[in-house]
């Protein structure tokens, strides 16, 4: 068995942890002290390619793998766990579910942008009543006569929360279907009713940021269902 890095892998490790040494190490004291989150830096990671590594060139992506993904966090970690978590959220919690479930459509849309690092993404699931416990949480969404659905609810603990220009959120569209009730939508910064919370005060990895995200009658388009109704939780 093989257990060296390709080549195509070893350049993307090097070339993260490049990026640590010069751009993350000189400022990663000062920024989790002050529990600055510095956005200018994970748009300076898209322009590398780090943020669509695993996904095809026609996704936006580099056209690697998962192994390149986790060697390059891995870099990233070691001079800067903050900016490693946001990055890590990005790819996997938000722009993962959009390429393993997404439309054709949906890919272009968000997926694209996501890989090029022209939009930053972000994950929502943990609830206030019920940690990460999905299936007991209070986010729903209701069909309306169109198609689209209004999604009422809040969610916390959001890595990249108020900075992230599209967000999976989980809600539920019928709670007495238990897991088989929830459902995934993939939500745009901007969208009425689509506020911001409490920024969370941390012990430690402070310069990434955690917000809770608001709905308040957020209406979703039905092309923004991710997936298929009641197949969220899956």
């Amino acid at each position: 068995m093989e257990f060296k890095l390709s080549e195509l892998q070893q350049d993307i490790a090097n070339l993260a942890k490049d990026f640590a040494e010069k751009k993350l190490a000189p400022t990663v004291k000062e920024r989790d002290e002050k529990e600055v989150f510095d956005r200018a830096i994970l748009d300076e990671m898209g322009t590398l390619g780090l943020l669509g590594i695993p996904w095809e060139e026609e996704n936006g992506g580099v056209g690697a793998d998962f192994l390149s993904l986790a060697v390059a966090c891995e870099e990233v970690a070691k001079v800067d766990p903050s900016i490693a978590l946001s990055f890590e959220v990005h790819t996997m919690l938000c722009s993962w579910p959009i390429w393993k479930f997404g439309t054709a459509e949906q890919k272009a849309k968000f997926l694209k942008p996501l890989a090029e690092g022209t939009k930053l993404g972000a994950f929502g699931l943990t609830e206030p009543n019920a940690g990460t416990d999905a299936l007991n949480g209070s986010t729903v969404a209701t069909k309306n006569e169109d198609g689209s659905y209004t999604l009422n609810g809040s969610k916390v603990f959001n890595t990249n929360g108020g900075e992230a220009d599209i967000t999976v959120v989980f809600a539920s569209t019928d709670k007495s279907k238990g897991a088989k009730g929830m459902s995934a939508f993939i939500l745009e910064k901007g969208m009425e009713g689509f506020t911001y919370g409490k920024e969370e005060v941390k012990m430690g990895i402070r310069a990434s940021v955690q917000r809770e995200l608001v709905f308040q009658n957020v209406k979703v388009p039905a092309e923004n269902l991710l997936g298929k109704e009641g197949e969220g939780f899956k």
